[in-house]
């Protein structure tokens, strides 16, 4: 790429279609990952399918989450839009976008730093970036979508959670899902702004009707996606060009 990349979409159901995409290898020092090049609203973006793309689904456990993060920072981009299917644990529609404020980590087997060898404390009082946060809200609100705010509870997967497991979780959290950690804490290490944008895609186990299948996800999700890239696009197209947020910061003073 000859230009700045204005930011990085991390997701890729629908994204990877977009016009006149072209793909690149990016090497990183935990992995290769496969990133694709298009231009919205004039703004030159990387989408890195989270998945690894059409022909192939890696399960959520079974992520690079490194390699994708520390892709975002070869490509020299600072701003990583994340979109996420979600289950609702409360009063959330189906169909409708949530944009998140916190989080709430119940994964297990993930590797979530990449300080292997020093000990880095990053701050995470606010662990999603309030500049690219704003930006998705006006886009949401002028293009008269329905959205809200909450918390995230990432689990591990790549099974579905149980009952009682939903009935702890929604005493803390909003909405419920497999992918946004470690993305959010390794963005946060690298001092990269990182947001996600929510699609709600079903009730959690045991708040809806009957069993959760893959299927009604699916469909929702795909009822979303022309939605969701008129609401990324214009969010990148309004994002300003200088970072007067602290994510840039977040290693200062974190070291022991």
């Amino acid at each position: 790429m000859t230009h700045e990349i204005a930011a990085v979409i991390f997701g890729g159901v629908g994204f990877t279609t977009a016009k006149d995409c072209h793909s690149r290898m990016i090497h990183t020092p935990y992995g290769n990952v496969t990133a694709y090049f298009t231009r919205m609203n004039g703004d030159d973006v990387a989408i890195i399918p989270r998945h690894a793309g059409a022909e192939e689904h890696t399960p959520p456990h079974m992520i690079n989450y490194r390699a994708n993060v520390r892709a975002v920072h070869e490509l020299g981009a600072k701003c990583i839009i994340s979109t996420n299917s979600v289950g609702t644990m409360r009063d959330h529609s189906i169909g409708s976008f949530v944009l998140l404020d916190d989080f709430m980590d119940l994964t297990k087997n993930r590797i979530s730093t990449f300080f292997d060898t020093e000990t880095v404390h990053v701050d995470m009082v606010e662990p999603y970036c309030p500049r690219i946060k704003k930006c998705l809200a006006n886009s949401l609100g002028n293009g008269g979508f329905t959205y809200s705010e909450g918390t995230y509870v990432c689990t591990e997967g790549p099974r579905f959670e149980t009952r009682a497991e939903i009935a702890m979780m929604k005493q803390f959290g909003d909405v419920v899902g497999m992918t946004g950690v470690p993305e959010v804490i390794l963005a946060r290490e690298l001092e990269l702004c990182y947001a996600s944008i929510c699609t709600v895609t079903n009730y959690a186990c045991g708040l809806g009707n009957g069993k959760l299948t893959v299927d009604e996800v699916v469909s929702i999700l795909n009822g979303a996606q022309d939605m969701l890239f008129e609401v990324v696009s214009d969010a990148i197209s309004n994002l300003p060009d200088e970072r007067d947020c602290d994510c840039g910061n977040a290693t200062q003073g974190a070291r022991v």
